[in-house]
């Protein structure tokens, strides 16, 4: 046979790959390939070390006697599937959790045949998805779990509190909200802040938690330096794990409150001068540590502490994890017998709480259980609010105006004078001096109490903005139907 009667490599590699591959594009333009029948998908582009199409495409080749071609003929080859695949339908591609088909969701399992648990409100089963239902994308943070045993009768759940140093039952029942949480690919939760004395186990508990989602090889981090490594290595994983936080910068607060409810991040793509990488997150995030200073209101809404105390037997590591290891099969089988029961129950959605999905989830495990966890939200808010009240002097400067101003009434001034008045409240007789941090314009002081506002409303203190014809205002007001806020006696 002549050169120019042989066909050209490229063409070989192309017809393989649409006769064994299926190839979509996500929203945001980027490529996969999905084996016929196999609901993994990997992007075309990935250059990655182990794993990526390239090299499936190179073994499949080689395995069906097709031959191994030159990086030349490779790379024309996916170029024009590339541009084929563009004009594909578009299919989103998922880690961990997915939504499915008449109200079901998926749970990847993460094995290497692609088995799945499928839960529904009847009930929930372990099989293959339907490529075109789910898609999933993998990643080095993607674990696997075990097959998880059904008819547990809750055992597993019993075996996870033995193992984990929960401080009350109250803890408890929010933990467990939040696992099942974590396996609905569309209800915000807020992050489990795992607190309490040296030895209390806070590390150890964070990771059980988290490997019951991520298997035994999720493990906690430190937190990055940056918000983009942070980004990052959210949008690698399903659950993100940071440990041991001593400290929270503003940065890390408003990324953090991002992670929990969503947001998307713009990169410049590389080596492109006009075009742009988009990467949307929205994940399950746990935390870490003893004490993290101050809390910003806008995350304190966003947080569950969870606390846990020091166990009176202590044991080794390898003992430890060898049980839990050995459990985890059933303690995920009782997790999802609970989801399902939970998912078809019926509560109402409390309205009053900015994480209202969690909240309606809370409702429902109380229906299904009668546990209490609503309850345990509320209050565990309510403890919130004070951590935020005590590392803030603003709020208890304006708690104590308002202590003085009555019950029942109301107060009108610009900022500039509302911020005359606070500051000669907290200087007082004495003129002591103004904290790093207070308010020096009536600009500054006015963002402050927006940030303040849900917080203050909850001790009975609202504050409002409004505009007359010649100026604008800051009204704060007591309702007189509600209680008076304690008065902060440590700062005055």
């Amino acid at each position: 046979m002549s050169e120019d009667e042989k066909t050209p490599a490229r063409e070989i590699i192309t017809d393989y790959a649409q006769s064994h591959f299926r190839y979509f594009r996500t929203a945001d333009g980027t490529v996969y390939a999905q084996r016929n029948g196999h609901p993994v998908a990997r992007p075309i582009r990935s250059q990655g070390t182990t794993g990526s199409h390239r090299q499936e495409l190179m073994v499949g080749l080689f395995r069906d006697g097709i031959g191994v071609f030159n990086g030349t003929a490779m790379k024309e080859a996916l170029d024009l599937i590339e541009a084929l695949a563009l004009t594909e339908d578009v299919q989103p591609v998922h880690i961990r959790v997915a939504p499915g088909f008449d109200g079901a969701s998926w749970l990847d399992l993460g094995r290497a045949d692609g088995q799945s648990v499928r839960i529904h409100p009847t009930g929930w089963d372990i099989r293959t998805p339907d490529p075109r239902e789910v898609c999933w994308r993998r990643t080095q943070l993607t674990g696997e779990l075990p097959l998880p045993v059904k008819d547990t009768d809750g055992k597993g759940i019993d075996l996870l509190m033995r193992l984990c140093n929960f401080a009350t039952a109250e803890t408890e029942c929010l933990a467990i909200a939040w696992l099942i949480g974590c396996l609905a690919p569309s209800v915000p939760v807020p992050a489990p802040f795992l607190t309490g004395p040296q030895g209390a186990g806070k590390s150890t508990g964070g990771r059980m938690l988290v490997r019951i989602i991520e298997g035994m090889t999720g493990d906690l981090r430190r937190a990055p330096k940056d918000e983009e490594n942070l980004i990052t290595a959210v949008a690698a994983g399903w659950v993100t794990a940071l440990d041991n936080l001593s400290h929270m910068t503003p940065e890390l607060s408003d990324a953090m409150c991002c992670i929990v409810t969503g947001a998307e991040n713009v990169k410049r793509a590389l080596f492109t001068d006009g075009d742009v990488f988009r990467i949307g997150y929205r994940r399950p995030l746990l935390l870490t540590g003893i004490d993290v200073g101050v809390i910003r209101p806008d995350l304190a809404e966003r947080l569950l502490p969870l606390r846990l105390e020091r166990p009176r037997v202590r044991r080794t590591e390898a003992e430890l994890w060898s049980d839990f290891a050995e459990v985890l099969p059933v303690i995920l089988g009782s997790l999802l017998d609970l989801t399902v029961q939970v998912r078809a129950a019926q509560a109402d959605i409390p309205t009053d709480l900015r994480m209202a999905d969690f909240a309606h989830l809370c409702a429902q495990l109380d229906a299904a259980t009668g546990l209490g966890a609503l309850a345990a939200y509320r209050a565990s808010l309510d403890d919130l609010n004070d951590d935020v009240i005590e590392g803030d002097l603003l709020a208890q400067t304006v708690l104590k105006h308002a202590t003085d101003m009555g019950s029942g009434t109301e107060q009108r001034m610009t900022s500039a004078e509302w911020l005359h008045a606070l500051t000669g409240l907290y200087t007082g007789e004495d003129f002591r001096p103004l904290p790093k941090g207070w308010p020096t314009t009536g600009k500054v002081l006015s963002d402050r109490l927006k940030r303040l506002q849900p917080t203050l409303a909850a001790r009975g203190v609202l504050i409002d903005w409004g505009r007359t014809k010649t100026s604008r205002y800051i009204e704060i007001a007591r309702p007189a139907d509600v209680p008076p806020p304690a008065e902060q006696e440590a700062a005055f």
